[in-house]
């Protein structure tokens, strides 16, 4: 990379930290909420409606039963979140930005277990010798409940760390999130 490049990238990251935070928090945030919806509504086909495993795909794996098979597609997602919860990581500060780490933590294993279910869904071997890919915790817990769980405890941290720096005062803050405070009459 050119200094040039490097001097770009520096300040577009920076931007998006800044004055591009809120927007690009809000953006970040409903793509995951609907990421977790899919899997929230899968857990619900199989223990709420009673539906087969191979029929629960989510509502978008319904229409589009590929999206439900893809390592790849799965692995790109997790990889794509990992980059956008580190790349958005530094416009965080104090308390929202140790939730924000934790669900970067969170995510970073995730994206481990994916990369494994890759690994295995192009070369045949599979861990722990079964018949389909598995990651290290989905040999103790079914992948669709895993995943649900995955999801859920990256999300829960990332919003609890959006809430928090969002009420941050502004002097805290290198962003415009923050809410603009009223003073209190004494």
């Amino acid at each position: 990379m050119t200094t040039l490049e490097a001097a770009t990238s520096s300040k577009w990251i920076t931007a998006l930290n800044t004055k591009y935070h809120k927007v690009a928090l809000t953006l970040f945030a409903i793509v995951v909420l609907a990421h977790w919806a899919e899997h929230i509504a899968q857990a619900v086909q199989i223990y709420a409606l009673g539906w087969k495993l191979p029929d629960a795909r989510g509502v978008l794996g319904l229409p589009f039963p590929w999206l439900i098979k893809s390592e790849w597609m799965h692995y790109g997602y997790a990889i794509i979140m990992l980059v956008l919860l580190w790349m958005l990581r530094s416009g965080f500060d104090g308390r929202s930005r140790q939730w924000w780490n934790l669900a970067l933590g969170i995510q970073f294993w995730h994206h481990i277990e994916h990369l494994l279910l890759l690994i295995q869904a192009q070369t045949g071997w599979r861990l722990g010798g079964g018949a389909a890919p598995s990651s290290i915790i989905q040999l103790f817990v079914p992948r669709v409940e895993l995943h649900l769980f995955y999801n859920t405890i990256v999300t829960i941290p990332m919003i609890i760390a959006m809430v928090v720096h969002r009420r941050a005062a502004a002097d805290e803050s290198l962003c415009t999130c923050s809410v603009p405070r009223v003073p209190v009459a004494a």
